[in-house]
């Protein structure tokens, strides 16, 4: 004869494998959209893009970004840069940081573009490595001058 188990060391057996993996699952989305970056003394919440795809994307067909909110791109060496606003639909502020973090250029309150490929490159005056996108009127509340240092939050890479 087959002896049932009881049901509270079925329970206790169940629960010695669903709450480790319950813990995982749980890691894993602890560290998804914490990403921030601090900028003379205010902090965004920061979308990353890292690839060739998130950096062509970037902030594309959007209506609204909150205030405390941006995106920060990641490129792989410093480099002159230039920007458009193809099929973005929110005026934003383009700040250019080199290597060190440090703001280099500027492009104040760009304003939406839905001309396609006849939308106007906003370039950096310095080589650049980060591209901090923000609601337009973020750098002249801010008041931020060339030199200012970008703080990022420690998930996010910093390349040699």
């Amino acid at each position: 004869m087959v002896r049932q188990p009881r049901p509270l060391v079925c329970r206790m057996r169940c629960l010695r494998f669903l709450v480790p993996a319950f813990l995982i699952l749980l890691g894993g989305c602890a560290g998804s959209g914490d990403s921030w970056v601090e900028l003379a003394g205010t902090r965004y919440k920061v979308e990353l893009a890292q690839n060739d795809a998130d950096r062509a994307k970037g902030l594309m067909f959007r209506d609204a970004m909150d205030e405390d909110r941006g995106m920060l791109f990641i490129h792989e060496r410093q480099e002159p840069m230039e920007y458009w606003m193809k099929n973005t639909k929110i005026a934003l502020d383009i700040l250019y940081f080199d290597q060190q973090r440090r703001l280099v250029s500027q492009q104040r309150d760009v304003p939406p573009c839905s001309a396609g490929d006849a939308c106007p490159p906003y370039p950096s005056r310095q080589p650049a490595r980060y591209v901090l996108e923000l609601n337009a009127g973020q750098a002249a509340k801010l008041g931020l001058k060339d030199g200012a240092t970008l703080t990022f939050s420690p998930d996010i890479p910093t390349l040699k």
